[in-house]
């Protein structure tokens, strides 16, 4: 006979379901930009797109937390059934649950470290968050499968009072967790958002998640000999700074959105992909790889494609919020492009070479 327990359960996991389906299909969104086959494509517009879906991979990821910590609380007296194992499916479904929570622990606790930039691991965590949020994801599928007959009796009666009131803690603590921390991505919950992890300061009133002192460029992007160097098939050209600003400028108001899931939108100032491959003798369209005087970090190099070179709000950037980059920022210039995850968005480029 359906339990009360069941009801509840069948209620939160539904719940999980979606917002753990939410942040693996954002996640993938993101991996797939940062790591593309040579399938996929992502557009440079709308230039807000990227914003939404990585906010709500994060936003979905923090409302998982107590949707978790809630289904295990309505499931954990099961743990305690005896005979530990009554058969070999009961075995293989034990295993399986015991799969999916490891995983999906897994993946809410280090996702949560990194939205707060905290490694205290050894691995390199975007590829290890991937390849267990298949194993997060295939769980959750099999563990449905084999719930669906319960979950379908469950869904069409209501709980008891005692178990509603459990759920709407459940609700409340997970809409809780979603306002307090959302004003990183959301900024009109900012003045609310208490656990916020990113707000608007910083130099020229925008976070920074890598100082120039940290990666160990500061002298090198303000020597004066400094030089850009764009390679073509035509040869290469090389740009001062002072040629750089004399080129004709574009303005854009452009969001920065990182892969921690914070957003803020900025004036940039600098001459446009476009015009500046067309100066440089190649043609706007063209797959253009940038390399930055950070040598050490894993996003020295990055590349743009041509979605993102034919568009004339692809910036390398000169100026942000009327004044010249602040070093922090990518001083002497910096790649700003539409639709695109921060960590791509290159600082302190010093080479383009057309791919």
């Amino acid at each position: 006979m359906n339990t009360p327990s069941e009801r509840v359960t069948s209620r939160i996991g539904l719940a999980l379901a979606v917002t753990f389906t939410l942040c693996f299909v954002t996640g993938l969104i993101s991996h797939l930009i940062q790591h593309p086959p040579s399938w996929f494509g992502w557009p440079s517009r709308p230039v807000w797109l990227y914003r939404v879906t990585q906010g709500t991979h994060v936003i979905s990821g923090i409302a998982s937390i107590p949707l978790l910590l809630a289904k295990l609380w309505s499931v954990y007296p099961k743990l305690f059934e005896r005979p530990v194992i009554r058969s070999l499916p009961h075995a293989l479904e034990r295993l399986s649950i015991l799969v999916l929570s490891a995983a999906a622990f897994f993946e809410l606790v280090t996702g949560l470290f990194n939205v707060a930039q905290n490694y205290p691991w050894n691995f390199y965590f975007p590829q290890l968050h991937y390849a267990v949020a298949w194993v997060a994801i295939g769980s959750i599928l099999v563990h449905i499968a084999v719930k669906l007959p319960i979950v379908r009796r469950s869904l069409t009666t209501k709980p008891e009072p005692s178990r509603r009131a459990f759920l709407r803690a459940t609700w409340l603590a997970a809409g809780v967790a979603v306002v307090a921390t959302a004003g990183a991505t959301v900024p009109l919950l900012r003045t609310v958002s208490g656990l916020s992890w990113r707000s608007g300061k910083g130099p020229q009133g925008l976070p920074v998640n890598r100082t120039a002192a940290a990666a160990g460029v500061l002298d090198a992007a303000k020597d004066p000999n400094w030089r850009l160097s764009v390679v073509t098939p035509s040869g290469t050209k090389t740009y001062s700074l002072e040629e750089l600003r004399a080129l004709p400028r574009t303005s854009a108001e452009l969001p920065i959105a990182c892969v921690e899931g914070w957003s803020e939108s900025a004036r940039w100032n600098g001459v446009s992909l476009p015009e500046l491959l067309r100066h440089a003798g190649s043609t706007p369209g063209t797959p253009v790889r940038v390399f930055s005087l950070e040598k050490a970090g894993p996003y020295g190099i990055s590349d743009l494609p041509g979605e993102h070179t034919a568009d004339e709000l692809t910036l390398l950037a000169l100026e942000l919020n009327g004044e010249v980059l602040d070093a922090d920022h990518g001083f002497p210039c910096r790649i700003i492009a539409p639709n695109r995850p921060g960590v791509l968005q290159t600082k302190w480029v010093t080479r383009l070479e057309t791919l």
